[in-house]
Order: C-alpha cells, then sequence, then structure tokens
C-alpha cells in the first residue's frame, strides 16, 4: 500500500512499536459486526514512533520528535500495525527521552481508560479508591494516577505474584483476592470506599454480592 500522508492538521508517524488491546482483538474477531475488509482497515489504536510528516496547520518543528499516539483506528481505517500511521494532532502526545518506545505504545487506552476511571466522579484527595485488579494494564495505571492525586489507594489482585506491580504503582494497601476479600476491605476501611475502579464488573460482582 502507498504511505499515507497527513492532511490538514494532521501528522503522520513512522511507528516503532504497536499497542495490541482488548479492543484489537475484538474487532479481528468481528464482535462489533463491522468486519475488518482489506485492504481499508489496518488494526491497532495505540503506537509510538518519531513524526515524519505534518499537514498543513503543523509545526514543522514535530518532524523528528518521538510521540505516541491513541485512538488511530478509532472510527478511521488506518491503525499503527503498519510503518507508517496518520492521526490528528490531537491524538499525539511527546515521549520524554525517560520513558522507551514499547512503553509509549502501551499508554492510549490503558491510560486514558485508567484516567477516565479515576477521575470520572470528581476529586480525589484524602479520599480512599479502591482498585480492582492493580496489577493489570488499566489497574496499575488507575493506582499510579489515584496515588498522584493524593488518594489512598488499596489495590485487589487474584495472585501473590501481583503483589510487587500494585506496590511499585503507589498501592498504600495491596489484597489478594480470595473469599475474605470484603471483610478484609471492610477492615482497612470501616468508614467506606469512597470510589471504585472496575473494569471487569461482569466477572467479579460475585464475587461481592454479600
Amino acid at each position: 500500500m502507498a504511505e499515507p500522508q497527513p492532511g490538514a492538521g494532521e501528522v503522520r508517524i513512522r511507528v516503532a512499536f504497536s499497542g495490541v488491546n482488548p479492543g484489537d482483538l475484538l474487532k479481528r474477531q468481528n464482535a462489533f459486526g463491522v468486519g475488518m475488509p482489506y485492504p481499508r482497515v489496518i488494526p491497532h489504536s495505540d503506537g509510538s514512533g518519531t513524526v515524519d510528516a505534518v499537514g498543513e496547520g503543523v509545526s514543522r518543528e514535530w518532524i523528528g520528535r518521538r510521540v505516541w499516539c491513541f485512538g488511530a483506528q478509532a472510527y478511521r481505517p488506518f491503525g499503527t500495525a503498519a510503518e507508517y500511521t496518520v492521526v490528528p494532532f490531537d491524538q499525539m502526545v511527546p515521549l520524554s527521552e525517560k520513558v522507551s518506545l514499547e512503553q509509549g505504545a502501551c499508554l492510549g487506552i490503558p491510560g486514558i481508560t485508567a484516567h477516565r476511571a479515576v477521575h470520572v466522579a470528581g476529586p480525589i484527595e484524602g479520599r480512599t479508591v479502591l482498585v480492582q485488579g492493580g496489577a493489570g494494564a488499566v489497574g496499575a495505571c488507575a493506582v499510579q494516577l489515584a496515588h498522584r492525586a493524593e488518594a489512598r489507594v488499596i489495590a485487589s489482585f487474584r495472585s501473590e505474584a501481583d503483589r510487587e506491580i500494585a506496590s511499585r504503582a503507589g498501592a498504600d494497601e495491596t489484597l489478594l483476592i480470595d473469599e475474605n476479600v470484603v471483610n478484609r476491605i471492610r477492615a482497612l476501611a470501616p468508614g467506606g470506599v469512597h470510589h471504585i475502579v472496575e473494569v471487569a464488573f461482569a466477572a467479579n460482582c460475585r464475587k461481592y454480592k454479600d
């Protein structure tokens, strides 16, 4: 296929790494009933790389800069699973030299989802936040964001191997999900939990129905 060209207000990124998210897998399985007709659709919404071309209205100073992007294949045909992707300027973010391109490719959907889940109900400073699955892609981001917002963070996880991930992300308390998890949460937060981040409600609601 020909290299995509950026239009007005767009940038072209030479892709270094393409992030794969659950939604990308569902699209491949035609879970949404819209298919992925070749050659019009290139999958994956998240990625990282270097800006190598800009469209009208975008400063050429961006060319050569390391960036990460999101939403490349959200209602658009050309995602990041290619050498190049074109995205609107607002869907590209500078990537610090301290962050690897591999990590940058993973920031999009998990990071945006976590930010929305943590902050959707307003300020959380000084409040108690429970993050279910605090060692997962979204969960670990949520723990970091809640910690940064000066909340008290309780993170749950499914195996002891995940405890270090949740702790390193900034959790004040870490809990293994078992038959005693509800009582242990009540002991840690006798006044109740103010905010819950839950990205798999259907899978977990039965554990807490009592």
